[in-house]
């Protein structure tokens, strides 16, 4: 992934310099959780990611820590992680300041997933037009390379937990060179399919659904 490699002795992006071993202990790919304000609950679905990345590490040859970082798109350590990870129910803040280092952060060559846990729709379709005001979100075709990077999902992003009866969709933000850099998963819910079993009674085949569209997630963001 341009300017995020985890090999390299140095990570740089937009006169920041932080060093690979502070940022990524076991030099492995690192996500992060975005904290933000407004009341929303950020936290949600607390296991999912943990969950995900073992997954990842047992079923493939992906290189993922096996813990999440949390941070605030305020910190200036938001360049260290090359994945942001965003989900909640309900409101969702961003300052002018935010918005514009996450707009350089994602120019930049760094990734984010926004993950509708229901409710979040309104909210984050708001923030993010501070972020990109002349960008929109555009469904991703079935065809796109998200959807076959490593497992094949040939009808698009999977359905996992039901709301309101309307169809999964992925919604993206494109980079000037057309690398996908914001991804909006919405009526899916894969975060409470990547939570422990017992957490959401989702059957087992929905659960390996939203496991494998996780790993297809990581993979297509560490290798664009």
């Amino acid at each position: 992934m341009r300017l995020f490699a985890s090999t390299i002795g140095l990570a740089v992006l937009a006169g920041w310099f932080v060093s690979t071993a502070e940022a990524q202990s076991d030099h492995s790919f690192e996500i992060a959780r975005v904290k933000y304000s407004g009341g929303g609950d950020w936290y949600g679905d607390p296991e999912s990611l943990k969950q995900l990345l073992s997954f990842a590490r047992s079923e493939t040859s992906l290189s993922v820590s096996p813990e999440e970082a949390v941070v605030e798109l305020s910190d200036d350590k938001l360049f260290a992680y090359p994945y942001l990870y965003l989900t909640g129910h309900g409101n969702v803040r961003l300052s002018e300041a935010e918005a514009l280092l996450l707009r350089r952060y994602l120019l930049g060559g760094g990734f984010l997933h926004i993950d509708d846990n229901y409710g979040l729709d309104e909210h984050i379709r708001r923030e993010v037009k501070k972020v990109f005001p002349n960008r929109e979100f555009r469904e991703l075709p079935f065809q796109h390379p998200i959807f076959s990077s490593h497992y094949e999902f040939p009808n698009g992003l999977p359905k996992i937990h039901e709301h309101d009866g309307k169809p999964a969709q992925a919604f993206g933000i494109f980079d000037d060179s057309g690398r996908l850099c914001v991804l909006y998963s919405y009526e899916s819910d894969l975060g409470d399919g990547w939570e422990p079993a017992e957490v959401h009674d989702n059957p087992p085949e929905k659960r390996l659904q939203a496991l494998r569209m996780g790993v297809n997630i990581l993979t297509y963001a560490m290798t664009n």
